[in-house]
């Protein structure tokens, strides 16, 4: 054991800011006190990068590395001696001790190790930071110490490390097999690109294959793992192997003893039971590798003739079990050599296809994928790589699908293999890759498809029409909504999905049953109804829809009923019809339809004005999406998030929402989510009183030009802009935006619609005529029901009465709309109507319990206009915000500066900043008008 005090260059860290937050805690508290982590993560994740930046960033005292590790059979490392290398190390300052690889050192010099570290107060000011491999089990020695663990790279890390490695000059194609190979790991990845030429990294030649070989995947795990006997060896291979035909990372416990069993006999195997090796892990009747990469690891190191002999006795071992699947996958992986093998492909894709043999749509890929590799003839091999790719999209693994169908473009294949390859492939960028990208490929495979799988070509050109959707290009998706077929297709008159319905498509191998023509078609005509502007002819077909979800019990056709049910504003209908796709959709297993349908009932929540558990399916939906690598439909749960959090006292949570929205929307060009998102901020900022910044935004959306937002989704924003406007002294613009909230009111699609625009045209009349607005904008929410919108209504409404001097009539109002905001959890918009409360004198209904405050000196209106001056706003600004002369504003600055004893906005700032985060104040907070609406 030795120590050292330099410390390495900084390297560049990718999506790992929850472990350096954590590190950064530890270093952050050693001058005032001690403190100790384990680091730990399999094999390549960055553990010793992250020690490297603990050590460059801790700059309050020396730092000391611990290493390597002790001799194995020296035993006289003791606590006593560490702590006193520690205290020489150490001196006045505080000190960070970094061990890395602390699991290669001998137990007792763990021990050693462990006691110093629970012996720190001893030692002064001390820091130790270790880390452990992951890919066994933690030593006892550790498992008292607190644990930051390392999981792989997200995908978008991953892709920005490799851009990173490679300057951008990886093919698309070469990118997307890399990061798929590599799984999240940094090690790999970079083992992975030093295999290729610049060649191959630019896609010019082939790449070799497998891509990650034994050498990539050992470099990445520090060494071929091995056991101390050969049963040890034996074990790990067979596990390892018999993860390839699961359904998991685990294995069951009896197959791989009863492969054991035919694999090494009992005498040579001995009469003791063994111990279980390092790198395993037994839970319950369960078997598993503690390192992914070392299981990959473990398969990839090992000759050929072992390998060869485990697949077949876990061959054997399945045969009498019926396991009719996993068996034939073995026994194909046991045969020698790489020459095509007919009959076992036949056998495999046979078995892949028959929805009778149960098996998973994961497994199912595996299986075509391996046929693919047995197939002799070119158009056969594309063929099923074809299969294997659709598999993989069902189970929710785009990154799987992506390598598979460039395999099969490799083989020259008919106009139907073609189309159903261009099929898949659009339908994997349609949910996670750019949407322009998608209608063209989609556009395609309707066009190849058309002769000789007319139901696979109908398919195809309802995709296409979502994609445009989603990009919101409208004479596109007009153009593949009209009643001929796309152009080059002669399908039949099957219309695409409706808004936001991803269809589960290429219906083969296993896949679902085909759309019923009828409802197809009902879809298709009001939907085309609805983007041509002719509300009356739109109804009709879509009430069809909603009925015929009813009686359905498909995922598929459950989730055209909810958004057909959207459109026509039946909430409760899109409610029910979108809780019954997702249990058909979790009752499936369905990896790519639960996120969809969690979509589904957050927009109806969002509608009812159930605001919580929108969130909650949202969040849901999100998980969902990002574990079955659907990040555009990830995006439109970040927008509901977004949206639900406006109307609650989280503007940090909004903007993270938002960001993480744009991220993908924009680069991904989903336009639709683009509008939802830049919406909910808006309406964020409406509801803490930045009326101009909100005005700005959704004036941007709603008013003519070509900045304006997604065809299906502009319209439900101008009630939140007429708002903004005419507070922003925008009276003109608002008037312009009435007009098309008119004609959606009258379709009668959206139930809130009429009071709304009996809200917006209140807010624009003259006063003789606002009353009776507002009264019939509120008669109208008793009819539509809702306690958001309500109580939106409710505010304005006594707003307008509190400026008229009816303070009774006011307060009546401003009650009411508070009640509904708390009821419904829009504590931005309760703010409002406290404020409001309180400068009509009402402060039993407004100030908190607690003691008498600094702020508390200020009367309503001072306090009001300090809020706003605190957050940036001009006096002018201030003044169309709260309907007053900027001559009042002037006044009741100087009066607030004043009371508080401040010379300037800046300390102005300061002082309601520091009372808002001591409890003092409450500030208004952003807010969201309910929405949800799908187009």
């Amino acid at each position: 054991m030795t120590g050292e005090t330099t410390v390495r260059p900084a390297v560049r860290i990718h999506g790992r800011s929850a472990q350096r937050k954590a590190l950064r805690a530890l270093l952050d508290g050693l001058p005032t006190q001690c403190g100790r982590l384990l680091l730990t993560g399999e094999p390549g994740l960055g553990r010793t990068t992250l020690l490297q930046w603990a050590a460059r960033s801790f700059r309050a005292g020396p730092v000391l590395h611990l290493g390597p590790a002790p001799d194995p059979d020296d035993a006289t490392v003791t606590a006593g001696q560490l702590l006193d290398t520690l205290r020489a190390a150490a001196g006045e300052s505080p000190l960070l001790v970094c061990v890395d690889d602390a699991h290669l050192w001998n137990e007792p010099a763990r021990t050693a190790l462990v006691l110093a570290a629970e012996h720190l107060s001893g030692a002064g000011r001390v820091g130790l930071l270790l880390s452990a491999a992951a890919d066994r089990a933690v030593a006892p020695d550790f498992a008292r110490l607190p644990v930051v663990r390392l999981d792989p790279l997200a995908p978008q890390r991953a892709a920005a490390l490799l851009d990173d490695m490679t300057d951008g000059a990886a093919a698309p194609a070469v990118r997307e097999q890399l990061l798929a190979e590599a799984e999240g790991n940094p090690a790999l990845l970079a083992a992975l690109v030093r295999r290729l030429s610049p060649a191959e990294l630019r896609g010019h030649r082939p790449l070799p294959g497998p891509l990650a070989d034994a050498h990539a995947l050992a470099e990445a795990a520090g060494g071929a793992p091995t056991g101390p006997n050969a049963h040890a060896r034996d074990l790990l291979l067979t596990v390892a192997a018999a993860v390839r035909a699961s359904d998991g990372p685990d294995v069951d416990a009896g197959l791989v003893r009863a492969a054991l069993r035919r694999l090494r006999p009992a005498p040579e195997r001995g009469t003791h039971p063994e111990p279980l090796p390092a790198q395993l892990a037994l839970a319950g009747d369960r078997l598993r590798f503690h390192s992914p990469l070392v299981r990959r690891t473990v398969y990839a190191t090992a000759a050929p003739d072992p390998r060869r002999a485990v697949h077949r006795a876990l061959a054997d071992a399945l045969e009498s079990g019926g396991h009719r699947l996993p068996e034939l996958l073995h026994r194909s992986w046991s045969l020698s050599g790489p020459a095509p093998a007919p009959a076992q492909a036949e056998r495999l894709a046979a078995v892949a296809a028959d929805g009778t043999v149960p098996a998973s749509h994961l497994l199912r890929a595996t299986a075509y994928a391996r046929a693919a590799e047995l197939t002799a003839d070119g158009a056969g091999r594309a063929e099923r790589y074809t299969a294997a790719a659709g598999q993989a999209l069902l189970a929710g693994r785009p990154e799987q699908a992506r390598p598979l169908l460039v395999a099969a473009r490799r083989h020259s294949a008919p106009a139907a293999v073609r189309g159903r390859a261009e099929l898949v492939r659009g339908l994997v960028e349609l949910r996670d890759g750019p949407v322009g990208d998608a209608h063209q490929s989609l556009l395609l495979a309707a066009s190849l498809l058309a002769a000789d799988a007319p139901a696979d070509a109908a398919t195809a050109a309802m995709a296409a029409a979502d994609a445009a959707w989603a990009a919101g290009d409208l004479p596109a998706c007009l153009a593949t909504l009209a009643p001929a077929p796309p152009p080059g297709a002669a399908a039949p008159d099957h219309g695409p999905p409706g808004p936001y319905e991803r269809e589960e498509s290429h219906e083969r191998q296993g896949h679902t049953a085909p759309h019923p023509v009828a409802a197809v078609s009902d879809h298709r005509a009001g939907m085309r109804a609805l983007l041509e502007g002719r509300f009356d002819r739109a109804g009709a077909p879509l009430g069809q829809v909603v009925a015929r979800g009813r009686t359905e019990h498909r995922p598929e056709p459950l989730l055209r009923s909810a958004a057909a049910a959207l459109l026509l504003g039946d909430v409760d209908a899109a409610r029910g019809a979108g809780a019954r796709a997702l249990a058909a959709a979790r009752h499936l297993g369905s990896e790519v339809l639960e996120p969809r349908a969690l979509e589904y009932l957050a927009y109806a929540e969002l509608r009812a004005g159930r605001h919580p558990q929108a969130r909650a399916h949202a969040e849901e939906g999100l998980r969902a999406a990002l574990r079955s690598g659907q990040r555009n439909t990830a995006a439109h749960h970040r927008a509901v998030l977004a949206l639900a959090a406006s109307i609650e006292e989280e503007p940090d949570v909004v903007a993270g929402h938002v960001a993480a929205a744009l991220d993908t929307a924009r680069r991904h060009g989903l336009a639709q989510a683009v509008t939802l998102a830049q919406w909910a901020a808006a309406r964020a900022d409406l509801g803490r009183g930045r009326a101009f910044d909100a005005a700005d935004r959704l004036g941007l959306l709603v008013l003519p030009g070509p900045g304006r937002g997604h065809f299906a989704v502009w319209r439900l924003a101008v009630p939140c802009f007429v708002e903004a406007a005419v507070l922003a002294g925008r009276e003109q613009d608002a008037r312009e935006a009435l007009t098309d909230l008119a004609g959606w009111a009258a379709f009668g699609a959206d139930p809130q619609a009429a009071a709304q625009l009996a809200r917006c045209r209140a807010l624009l009349a003259p006063p003789e005529s606002a009353d009776e607005l507002y009264r019939r904008a509120l008669a109208r929410h008793d009819e539509a029901g809702g306690d958001f919108e309500r109580a939106r209504t409710a505010l304005l409404y006594g707003k307008w009465l509190r400026r008229r001097r009816r303070p009774r009539e006011a307060r009546g109002r401003l009650g009411t709309a508070l009640a509904g905001f708390e009821r419904c959890g829009a504590g931005v918009w309760a703010a409002q109507a406290r404020d409001e409360l309180r400068a009509l004198g009402a402060t039993a209904h407004v100030v908190r319990a607690g003691t008498p405050t600094r702020l508390s000196r200020l009367t309503p209106q001072q306090l009001r206009i300090a809020r706003h001056v605190a957050e940036g706003a001009t006096n002018r600004e201030v003044a169309l915000t709260l309907a007053v002369s900027t001559r009042t504003v002037d006044y009741h600055l100087r009066k607030v500066f004043a009371a508080l004893g401040v010379r300037s906005r800046l300390e102005l700032a300061r002082v309601v900043g520091q009372a808002e985060q001591a409890g003092e104040a409450r500030r208004p907070a952003g807010h969201q008008e309910k929405t949800g609406a799908q187009p």
